[in-house]
């Protein structure tokens, strides 16, 4: 048998998995059991645009947050926080603290770019 290595580990975006499973539908013709309740799941949830989601990544990026990582910015766009009620909430399962400046500018970017 093989033995996998891997190269890198990055988070990935919904809608990044989104356009993966239509490429992989397309190349297919068909896709598998678990491939199929994926696509279910993220078309049900997805309401960002690749297109935009390049350009929220941006922005969050320009505000130069030192404590989030690429994986916050992962799970924000996932979400769309329009509150900072909802930002607590997408960001508890990791132990992060924002200021309240910093969470109103997130919020603020992330309605803009919708």
């Amino acid at each position: 048998m093989t033995n996998p290595q891997f190269q890198e580990a990055k988070p990935v975006a919904l809608v990044d998995v989104k356009e993966m499973l239509e490429n992989i539908q397309k190349r297919d013709e068909k896709l598998n059991f678990r491939s199929n309740k994926a696509k279910e799941y993220v078309d049900a949830f997805v309401t960002i645009e690749g297109k935009k989601k390049e350009v929220l990544l941006k922005k969050l990026q320009n505000l130069s947050l030192t404590r989030l990582r690429d994986e916050h910015f992962t799970k924000i766009i996932d979400f769309l926080p329009r509150t900072p009620n909802e930002l607590k909430a997408v960001l508890q399962a990791y132990p992060l603290s924002l200021p309240k400046k910093d969470q109103d500018s997130i919020v603020a970017a992330v309605t803009e770019s919708l």
